[in-house]
């Protein structure tokens, strides 16, 4: 009599694997929270299944199966996760009173941690920065959940198509046309998966410094001289984005409550393979929780900068909520 695979055996051989799967989850929920849960759900549900687990595919190619359809089952019922960009046109005028809408669920940025960027292990090759970057999880959701998640398998995974078709039980060439689509769909919204991200250059990590140095000495004018001409900011919860140097410096100028030099605090984090700041903002003393920022470079000048003002991703990036010792006023 064969014995059955143990539950131990299941855990042992699944857990390496968690990074990946969440990274996956990641770019079809655009939500790190979401992702988190659905990795759970995941593996409870292949916990439970395991003793029946034949063997005709490897464990990895089974839990990726049953993580996207946790996901596809779960994004019946959420609306997409989009960035301000991808509602509407951009702001004309910096200098109007902000207005946030809380009940959009917005795309969160993911800590290069979680995804394995930069590490060594198997997840890696999966969760590489071109895979992540920030522009192409917001890209992705535009995609309706089924384009999604065939882009996701055959583009980025590389599955066979006929792997993807048993996977999401349909045919071959109903995944070739939905592949496709979802191509043709991406193309328009930009950028492209094949698009490299290149580790930074000496140019731009001394560009990134000018920047730093650039907010938390209050030198909001040369900021100018640091975006492309085309450059997008945008800041989750507020629903209005803003393109140019121009308007984003009198946005700078006017919406940020800094006013003097040391008011911010830059610390470097790394999110979505990109250079990120975690941003804190003294008041009475104290450097608190601000915002997380997310850095675009196109060549040498900044093209985009996401500002996320959740307070909940500071504890998921393992982030203080205040800065220790800052008390200088």
């Amino acid at each position: 009599m064969t014995d059955k695979p143990t539950n131990e055996e299941f855990l042992q051989q699944a857990d390496p694997m968690r990074r990946e799967l969440l990274a996956h989850c990641y770019r079809m929920m655009g939500s790190v929270h979401d992702a988190e849960d659905l990795v759970q759900e995941t593996y409870l549900r292949a916990w439970r299944a395991y003793e029946g687990f034949e063997g005709r595919s490897s464990l990895r190619t089974w839990l990726y199966r049953i993580a996207t359809s946790a996901c596809l089952t779960a994004l019946d019922s959420r609306s997409r996760r989009p960035l301000p960009t991808g509602l509407g046109a951009p702001s004309t005028e910096p200098t109007a009173p902000l207005v946030s809408d809380h009940e959009v669920p917005w795309l969160e940025p993911v800590p290069d941690a979680l995804m394995g960027v930069g590490g060594d292990d198997p997840a890696t090759i999966v969760a590489g920065r071109e895979s992540i970057r920030l522009a192409l999880i917001a890209a992705l959701q535009h995609l309706p959940p089924r384009q999604r998640a065939v882009l996701v398998l055959r583009d980025v995974l590389k599955w066979k198509a006929a792997e993807v078709a048993e996977a999401l039980e349909t045919s071959t060439a109903a995944v070739n046309s939905i592949l496709q689509r979802a191509r043709a769909q991406l193309n328009e919204v930009q950028p492209s998966l094949d698009d490299p991200v290149e580790p930074l250059s000496a140019e731009q990590r001394a560009q990134l410094d000018r920047y730093v140095a650039a907010f938390e000495n209050y030198d909001v004018d040369s900021l100018v001289h640091l975006f492309t001409k085309d450059a997008v900011w945008e800041m989750p919860p507020f629903v209005g984005w803003y393109q140019g140097p121009e308007a984003i410096v009198e946005l700078t100028r006017t919406q940020c409550p800094a006013e003097r030099p040391g008011d911010l605090k830059l610390v470097p984090i790394a999110a979505n393979g990109q250079p990120a700041f975690a941003v804190y903002y003294r008041e009475n003393g104290v450097y608190g929780q601000f915002a997380i920022m997310v850095v675009t470079f196109a060549g040498e000048q900044v093209k985009h900068v996401g500002m996320f003002f959740e307070e909940s991703l500071f504890e998921t990036f393992g982030l203080p909520s205040t800065l220790e010792g800052s008390t200088t006023k």
